[in-house]
């Protein structure tokens, strides 16, 4: 089920119609669905059980405190590719041990 949808001519996200977030916090803004993040989770890490595994978000596709702390809070681990990132992922609230460091021209 989609977290976005009409309801009575009125386009809502959740339970929150749209028109009062724009109200709250102007346009143009970026509009995430907490469910649909969690549920796209939660849906990978199923795919994977009995196996040991540790998803994680690719920071580089959104560094978002909020959006990053989604997939903490949901079990989920970060990979970076910067120092930069690095501090981002441990202020958003992420453990080292579920902190993935990769990409190119890395040295020791």
């Amino acid at each position: 089920m989609t977290a976005f949808a009409y309801h009575g001519g009125e386009f809502y996200c959740e339970a929150v119609p749209i028109a009062k977030i724009a109200q709250d916090v102007g346009t143009p803004c970026y509009l995430y669905s907490h469910r649909m993040l969690v549920d796209g989770y939660r849906a990978l890490d199923q795919a994977f059980t009995g196996l040991p595994h540790l998803i994680c978000y690719a920071m580089k596709a959104n560094s978002s405190l909020a959006i990053l702390r989604v997939f903490i809070e949901a079990g989920g681990g970060l990979d970076i590719v910067s120092g930069g990132e690095l501090f981002l992922a441990l202020r958003a609230g992420a453990t080292p041990q579920r902190i993935v460091f990769a990409g190119v021209g890395k040295s020791a």
